[in-house]
């Protein structure tokens, strides 16, 4: 299933001190008074912070979902069309991109949502083992 705008603005609300900034034709986010992503409504689209690996791995294996928007300070920034990403990957992306603009402090403290759903996914794995053993 494709992510949503209100999806995404429900996990990103989430990020540990985040600081929303309205425009009058986006929204900007940051954390510790660095930007990490935007989101603009009339395109449902959402730029945002990634390594620059990751900008030209992102862009080259889907074009139709991703393009590069910019680069600056050793980092490549991506536009992402919501109609084309699934809900799991977009978090991870947004994640991604907190993670590498937050301060340390809260990086440690903050909960990657790739390694939660991970870890959900493998409960879920144990549990229908464990039933299918006592059959």
């Amino acid at each position: 299933m494709v992510a949503t705008s209100d999806e995404f603005f429900e996990f990103v609300d989430a990020l540990p001190a985040l600081e929303k900034q309205p425009r009058d034709t986006y929204t900007a986010f940051a954390v510790g008074g660095r930007r990490f992503g935007y989101f603009w409504p009339r395109t449902h689209t959402v730029g945002l912070k990634q390594t620059l690996s990751e900008q030209q791995a992102l862009v080259a294996e889907r074009p139709d979902v991703f393009e590069e928007q910019y680069q600056s300070g050793g980092f490549g920034w991506v536009v992402v069309y919501l109609a084309g990403i699934e809900l799991d990957e977009l978090t991870e992306l947004v994640f991604e991109a907190w993670r590498l603009t937050a301060p340390e402090d809260l990086i440690a403290e903050a909960t990657d949502p790739a390694r939660s759903a991970r870890t959900r996914n493998s409960r879920t794995r144990n549990r229908r083992t464990q039933n299918s053993r006592t059959k």
